[in-house]
């Protein structure tokens, strides 16, 4: 789980900026959009041969 602590004196929107930075580098978000729709096997197998042609 990603936390931040609100500084004092910081803008709602700057910790917002700094939790959804978090968020991205701690692999939630991705791990979020993986499940949120089903994906075939074949589709699955699909992406990631192109992302291995990618590297």
């Amino acid at each position: 789980m990603a936390q931040i602590q609100v500084r004092q004196n910081e803008s709602i929107d700057s910790a917002l900026k700094r939790f959804k930075k978090a968020l991205e580098q701690s692999g939630i978000l991705q791990e979020y959009k993986r499940h949120t729709h089903y994906e075939k096997p074949s589709e699955r197998r699909r992406r990631q041969k192109m992302r291995r042609r990618k590297k």
